[in-house]
């Protein structure tokens, strides 16, 4: 009762105070981290502002604080019993409610026993069974951050461990290693690559597909995963649908450089509870390209995309929710030289059924479907050099998990995931006038995978966590067994060590396992079927000291070995297949013949120092040091193509509170980047010469470095916050200081000289957002 009294002081206080203000609603719940069962009396109290205001949980773990005045806010969860939890960069403006979905932990030991130093800090992940290099990231920060522009996969661009080196894509190289090891999930379960323009077996892309608008705070993981994350050997993106608002209809509108948006969401039904939420985006440049504004030279871009989420509780113990996205994008160029056409379209739909078997224990069942499709037809007009594509790639995927809460100590977590693999793949190439199919196949098959782990609190200040993850390819029956484990030790009441360790395999494409290469007998053999699956030991350390609620340093070191990766074969005479490995690929699908046979390793320190958005004002510093290496067929160990060997980072900005009521908000971001470059095949003169096209050097693989890389963005944006309205005009200047970067060489026949490939010089996006 004193804590409900309280409260409601503090909020009519509140109200007082601020009416003559633009206001708004920040509603949520609060469960128990474990068992997913709401938390009763928890205290939700915005600490940011005086005099304070807060809420208190009823019996199903709602709060509700109405009146809430626009801005930034931090708050503060409190629970008898629990762990207290904070969170730093609240945005609230007038034209959305905020709902929060918070986690409590359950206290180690009675209250009259001990006073437990862990708490639940702003950036920790939101799986609370990830131990090391794990951090999770707001759809604000995908706003905010310079350069990010709404794409979650561009945001984590300045996380320590990861860089890119290519302004025209999103491609993400974690520690070193080729981007097709990273993971995306999506409420629960592994989906396509969701980006738009995106090849084969790639993880990344030109533009994303993924829209703020219906992101939730998400994860975001680079080594040593928990037992529950499989088919993954560089990183995770782990994201989270939020769900709509189950109370009021509201709206927002978008219009950019890179498209127009639309969103809605809003009760479903008079009960309360049931909620959409929608959101669907059109490429900025087709609609020019339509009216006859060319801006993007001789390509035409078209693109569109959309996503959504049902969320509908069944009864008081179960929930059902029905989401997915979607997004096709097609790429377009006929001019002198060149004709080509590349589509590459993605989609998903699934559907959650969460079921809280009792106070201890809920299970979840998903069922999703996924396809993929990609076409290309490519011709030189000069020397008649084409090919043509066409890969279709569904998946049928039943995943179901159980998570048991033992006691305040321990929580067991298991699953299984099957996966039912169709597909149908065309490629085919034509170099000296006769068409040479690489693949040809259709057909269908399976991936098993199961799960077990447990978080073991052995005392208030050590948390263990370990468990095993099996995957079974039904194509060869390739498996593997994969232990894991995790430690996070607080030594003080401000620094935690932390220990990772775990064994990780991920596939090839299926188009790989399906090359086709002609016999001496003149037949195809599909030479490729058998490989294993790819694997790869991490080991990480970590120390993290905060000074404060709002600072956080973090200092990680890893080891990374690498095996049974695909090079060529034990006769091979190729210079490409004798001194090269798949490490070195970007996308999924390969031509040649391979076996499971290279290795490779990845070692490094990362240092991370960040301020929260307090006060007004933000920084991040990420700072890595690396080496990634690789032996082929050769036996020679070589730099891998992604051995750029540095990339520091470094974000800030600062908002202004301005208007007559001090209730607009005026932002300044800024990003500078420099990262070593790429590692690069010389490119061989005189055999390019005497082909009349790029010829590289094989047996220096990756032995020359481009020049390192250095990028400036800015953002600058004004929020507008009107009564039922919020309004944002933002204007991003990527690459601002105009450096046209390095990507790679390539041999200029009409010049006879090798000429350097440059990146993208100033950008400038500029957007204008609508909320009500």
């Amino acid at each position: 009762m004193k804590n409900l009294f309280f409260t409601f002081i503090a909020a009519a206080l509140g109200v007082a105070a601020f009416g003559q203000q633009p206001t708004q609603t920040v509603k949520g719940r609060v469960v128990d981290t474990e068992s997913q069962q709401p938390v009763i009396g928890a205290n939700v109290i915005i600490t940011s502002l005086s005099p304070i205001l807060g809420g208190v949980t009823d019996t199903e773990g709602y709060f509700r604080i109405p009146q809430v005045p626009v801005g930034r806010h931090a708050i503060k969860i409190t629970s008898i019993g629990y762990d207290n939890a904070f969170l730093q960069e609240i945005s609230v403006g007038s034209g959305k409610e905020v709902e929060l979905n918070l986690k409590l932990t359950e206290s180690f030991r009675a209250l009259d026993e001990v006073v437990v130093k862990a708490q639940k800090e702003t950036g920790a992940p939101l799986n609370d069974m990830v131990s090391v290099s794990g951090r999770s990231f707001t759809v604000d920060q995908t706003k905010r951050f310079a350069a990010a522009v709404n794409d979650p996969a561009r945001m984590a661009l300045s996380f320590a461990g990861v860089a890119t080196n290519d302004d025209g894509g999103n491609q993400i190289i974690i520690r070193g290693n080729s981007p097709k090891g990273l993971l995306w999930r999506m409420e629960g379960v592994e989906i396509p690559n969701p980006n738009h323009f995106a090849a084969e077996g790639s993880s990344g892309g030109g533009i994303s597909a993924l829209s703020a608008n219906v992101l939730g705070n998400s994860d975001f993981l680079t080594g040593a995963f928990p037992a529950e994350y499989g088919n993954a050997t560089s990183g995770v993106f782990d994201l989270k649908l939020r769900k709509g608002n189950n109370e009021k209809r509201e709206y927002a509108l978008q219009a950019g450089v890179l498209g127009l948006d639309f969103a809605a969401e809003g009760p479903i039904g008079a009960k309360g509870g049931a909620s959409y939420l929608a959101n669907y985006r059109y490429s900025t440049l087709s609609i020019l390209s339509k009216i006859g504004v060319q801006v993007s030279g001789d390509a035409v871009n078209d693109f569109q995309d959309g996503a959504f989420k049902v969320y509908l509780p069944y009864d008081e113990k179960a929930v059902v929710s029905v989401w997915g996205m979607g997004g096709i994008s097609t790429t377009t160029i006929n001019n002198a030289d060149t004709k080509e056409k590349f589509t590459s379209n993605r989609g998903i739909v699934g559907v959650n059924y969460l079921r809280y078997l009792s106070n201890k224990a809920y299970m979840e069942t998903i069922v999703s479907y996924a396809a993929t499709s990609q076409s290309g037809d490519f011709l030189d007009k000069e020397d008649g050099t084409a090919f043509q594509q066409n890969f279709i790639n569904q998946t049928l995927r039943l995943s179901t998990l159980l998570n048991y809460k033992l006691n305040a100590r321990n929580t067991i977590r298991v699953g299984a995931i099957i996966n039912h693999l169709d597909f149908n793949l065309f490629d085919q190439d034509n170099e000296a006038g006769s068409w040479i199919k690489n693949v040809d196949q259709q057909g269908n098959t399976q991936l098993f995978q199961a799960y077990a782990q447990l978080k073991s609190r052995l005392s208030p200040d050590v948390t263990m966590n370990v468990g095993l993850h099996a995957m079974l390819l039904g194509l060869n029956n390739q498996h593997s067994i994969e232990p894991r484990v995790g430690l996070k030790w607080a030594v003080a009441p401000r620094s935690t060590v932390s220990f990772g360790a775990g064994l990780h395999s991920k596939t090839e494409s299926i188009s790989t396992y399906f090359t086709q290469i002609k016999a001496s007998d003149g037949k195809d053999q599909l030479i490729n079927k058998n490989l294993k699956l790819m694997k790869s030991a991490h080991l990480v350390t970590g120390y993290e000291f905060r000074p404060s609620s709002s600072w956080r340093i973090l200092a990680e070191t890893y080891y990374q070995h690498h095996y049974h990766i695909p090079i060529g074969p034990a006769n091979t005479t190729t210079p490409f297949l004798l001194h090269n490995s798949l490490m070195n690929e970007i996308s999924g699908f390969v031509s040649d013949s391979l076996v499971s046979a290279g290795t490779g390793r990845s070692y490094g320190l990362e240092l991370t120092v960040e301020k929260s958005l307090t006060a007004g004002i933000y920084l991040m510093s990420t700072t890595s040091v690396y080496q990634s290496k690789y032996t082929g067929r050769d036996g020679i160990e070589r730099d891998s193509r992604f051995n750029g060997r540095f990339v520091q980072n470094f974000l800030a900005g600062k908002e202004w509170r301005v208007g007559k009521n001090k209730t607009n908000i005026f932002a300044a971001n800024i990003k500078l980047l420099a990262a070593g470059g790429n590692m690069s095949t010389p490119v061989d003169l005189e055999k390019s010469r005497e082909k009349g096209r790029t010829e590289r050097d094989w047996s220096k693989s990756y032995s020359e470095q481009l020049p390192h890389y250095f990028r400036g963005d800015l953002r600058v944006s004004y929020t507008r916050n009107k009564k039922r309205t919020a309004s944002t005009i933002s204007l991003d200047l990527q690459n601002a200081t105009n450096r046209l970067n390095a990507f790679d060489k390539y041999y200029d026949k009409k010049t006879d000289r090798i000429k350097v490939i440059t990146q993208t010089g100033l950008i400038p996006v500029l957007n204008y957002r609508l909320e009500f």
